[in-house]
């Protein structure tokens, strides 16, 4: 990140990329990006500058004249190619800010999948739901449950008026509005919002998904703040659950002997690669986030069952093998093996002794 004073040719007016004011400092790597002060570029170039600075270089420079309209429509459609890109690397890195606790720093990366939403897609889009669900989420984690309010007003208003709209769209609204109620402290109203993100994310993904344990997860939070301690155990088993499944499935797939393709040439093995299950950069945070929230709570509780600490030991085990982390892959696993002395279950301890053996192979 580099400093850049602009001086103003007569009559042109730049605006701050986060607040909208005046801008007086340049981004001198893309030098199409303005701020208002240094704190404000600083803290853009943290939440998602940096990721997308020389892409911003070819989208917002000014359309070059082209003599033909094959070649106008082939740029057109080059240029929408990546602007949809730019949504999805935005939206993904805004939610990993989200889940590692890094709220101020999202909200840039929520304006500008938001900014190019609206591009793509016009202002009323339903397409545009999941950028306000980021900044109401990281309203709601900065406290600003006001402007939190705003943007999840916003997104309801949207789905509500469009018709067939996804469950899963529905799934991550009633997710936030959760959120919302549990920080102004109607537990009540939390629950039922998050009830109705499970119906959706169940509808859509099932209710063994990974992307529908996020609702059991926080449903387990507002229960634990009430003090109601046995179901919000129960909850947490169950998205251990899930998580320890679905990692424990790409593990699998990711060490066993790649099996003789069949046919000739590349194709099945290009297949068998195109299906491996795998997890993205905002999975990976929220993996890491939920699972070392039920370890820590599970260590420090007196009177546990052993397959809950076995189970979460696993999975976090798993997770720093998949995060190419094999030393902590190895403290957790070791953490699984000592917990599963007093564990019935031999088929699961074989499980864990069978991946200890997969992480010493690797140096």
């Amino acid at each position: 990140m580099t400093l850049n004073p602009l001086a103003f040719p007569k009559g042109v007016k730049l605006v701050c990329e986060l607040c909208q004011k005046p801008a007086f400092v340049q981004c001198t790597q893309c030098r199409v990006t303005y701020y208002c002060c240094v704190e404000h570029q600083r803290a853009d170039w943290l939440g998602i500058h940096e990721k997308i600075c020389n892409n911003l270089i070819m989208l917002r420079q000014p359309t070059p004249f082209l003599p033909s309209e094959e070649e106008r429509q082939k740029r057109e459609s080059f240029m929408l190619v990546k602007k949809k890109q730019m949504i999805d690397l935005t939206r993904t890195t805004g939610q990993k800010l989200l889940f590692e606790g890094k709220h101020e720093q999202a909200v840039p990366a929520a304006m500008q999948s938001l900014r190019f939403a609206i591009d793509v897609h016009g202002i009323a889009s339903i397409e545009l739901v999941p950028s306000y669900l980021i900044l109401g989420e990281a309203s709601i984690g900065l406290g600003r449950l006001s402007q939190a309010e705003e943007y999840l007003a916003q997104a309801e208003w949207t789905v509500l008026k469009t018709p067939d709209v996804s469950s899963a769209m529905k799934s991550r609204l009633h997710r936030n509005l959760g959120l919302l109620y549990a920080a102004k402290g109607d537990f009540p109203e939390a629950l039922r919002q998050l009830a109705d993100d499970i119906y959706h994310a169940s509808e859509e993904y099932g209710p063994d998904d990974i992307r529908t344990s996020g609702g059991y997860f926080h449903m387990a939070n507002v229960f634990f703040r009430q003090g109601k301690r046995d179901v919000a155990d129960s909850l947490y088993r169950q998205v251990t659950d899930i998580w320890h499944s679905h990692l424990d499935r790409i593990v699998k797939s990711r060490t066993r002997t790649p099996a003789t393709p069949r046919g000739v040439g590349p194709g099945a093995i290009e297949k068998e690669e195109e299906e491996e299950e795998g997890l993205d950069e905002a999975q990976e945070a929220e993996a890491i986030q939920v699972l070392n929230s039920i370890y820590d709570m599970r260590e420090h509780q007196s009177n546990r069952r052993s397959q809950d600490l076995v189970s979460v030991c696993h999975a976090l085990a798993m997770l720093c093998f998949l995060l190419h982390d094999i030393k902590k892959a190895k403290e957790f696993g070791r953490k699984a093996v000592v917990a599963s002395e007093n564990n019935p279950d031999d088929n699961f301890s074989r499980n864990i002794v069978e991946f200890m053996k997969v992480c010493e192979r690797i140096k």
